[in-house]
């Protein structure tokens, strides 16, 4: 198999391998690699980031859970939307910011359920 029809998963693999299984190496670090379509691809492909395969029991239990997501009425596109601002946003930013960009934003401030949950407090 020549390199150009290796997939990018299969390519960041053999990085792996040959970085000594640095996980966290720059290298491993690629586009490929970052962000949420890179996670959906390798779900598809059934192989982990590393390279490592995905249990099939994990995969299955994800698909029957996201099927049933796929048939759950939405209730309206900005709950979603602030709901994933503050999931994702948390991770990434100090509660104060967040919660003024929120509001800067026009949506509803953080509720103390989700400081409580995603900032321990």
């Amino acid at each position: 198999m020549r390199p150009q029809e290796l997939t990018t998963l299969a390519r960041v693999a053999i990085v792996h391998v040959f970085y000594g299984g640095k996980a966290n190496c720059e290298v491993c670090m690629t586009p490929e690699t970052q962000g949420a379509d890179a996670v959906d691809r390798a779900i598809a492909q059934g192989v982990d980031l590393d390279g490592t395969p995905i249990p099939p029991a994990q995969l299955a239990l994800y698909h029957e859970v996201m099927a049933l997501e796929a048939n759950r009425q939405r209730s309206g596109v900005t709950n979603t939307m602030r709901s994933r601002i503050v999931r994702i946003g948390a991770k990434h930013l100090p509660l104060e910011t967040l919660n003024a960009k929120l509001v800067a934003a026009g949506f509803a401030p953080l509720k103390p359920k989700e400081i409580a949950f995603y900032y321990g407090e």
